[in-house]
């Protein structure tokens, strides 16, 4: 009897959830972080890379975060970057040092973040249908060629099903713990 490889699929379904975390870092609470700018990419030299790759991020203070670009020439890219990305964020160009002051959350704030947040673990949850429907896929055609029986198709889709609501269950209770954190003044 052939078995279709779980692992995998629980390796692709952790992957959507590791995404999901790094995404969710990256939304700003109230406090400066370098994670912050995690998810904006700057184009660099004909690639598109992430800020870290190209100027070191510090946090000289709570409110502040400061960006020194290595390249000179890059400054003016890594701050429209910055200024385009969905964070809402204005940086104060001095020389080849970024400041980037971050605002007090208003509550409008709050609630655009945590909309960004929502979009963030409804992309991980596609990504989760879409590791479940090529388990599920790849049953069917098992089945279909006779290298399993309709019960062990039955008993590894009802696998399958399980794990796609366990991690479907546990993106949302990570979209809650982060929306918490968004909304607490």
């Amino acid at each position: 009897m052939a078995e279709m490889d779980l692992n995998e699929l629980k390796r692709r379904m952790d992957g959507a959830i590791a995404s999901l975390k790094g995404d969710l870092t990256g939304l700003r609470t109230g406090r400066a972080s370098p994670s912050l700018l995690d998810p904006i990419t700057v184009d660099a030299y004909g690639t598109q890379m992430p800020i870290n790759q190209v100027a070191n991020v510090s946090v000289p203070e709570p409110r502040m975060v400061t960006v020194t670009v290595w390249d000179k020439q890059m400054v003016g890219k890594v701050e429209r970057a910055i200024r385009e990305s969905s964070l809402g964020l204005n940086p104060i160009t001095d020389g080849a040092t970024l400041r980037i002051p971050l605002p007090e959350l208003n509550e409008q704030r709050r609630k655009e973040l945590v909309k960004v947040a929502h979009q963030y673990a409804e992309s991980a949850k596609v990504a989760v249908r879409h590791v479940r429907r090529d388990g599920m896929e790849t049953l069917k055609k098992m089945e279909k060629d006779g290298d399993i029986g309709q019960d062990d198709s039955r008993q590894q889709s009802d696998r399958v099903q399980k794990m796609t609501d366990e991690t479907i269950s546990e993106i949302d209770s990570l979209l809650s713990v982060k929306e918490a954190e968004i909304m607490q003044v």
